[in-house]
């Protein structure tokens, strides 16, 4: 059985999501069934985030909801944990990852 990662998230996290419009939440959410058993997963299109560096002296990675929207996250702060740390449209997301 793979591993299932454990999602935590950041206020900012939190505050972005529900601002989300709905349709976009949900696929948020199915989104994120697959990056709690495969970060890699191919339809998330996960690649690292150039010159950020996350909370927990790691990479930042963006990862798609949908053509428009993007989420990022980081593994930490332990093993086998994903912390969420934004969402939002494509730009306003990588502004600060």
């Amino acid at each position: 059985m793979p591993q299932k990662f454990r999602l935590l998230t950041t206020g900012r996290f939190e505050r972005q999501a529900i601002k989300l419009p709905a349709a976009i939440y949900q696929q948020l959410t199915r989104r994120l069934q697959l990056l709690e058993t495969n970060p890699r997963h191919p339809s998330l299109q996960t690649h690292e985030v150039k010159h950020a560096a996350g909370d927990y002296a790691g990479k930042i990675f963006e990862a798609y909801i949908n053509k428009q929207y993007r989420f990022t996250w980081e593994y930490g702060p332990g093993s086998g944990e994903i912390t969420l740390r934004n969402t939002d449209n494509h730009d306003d997301c990588l502004k600060k990852p």
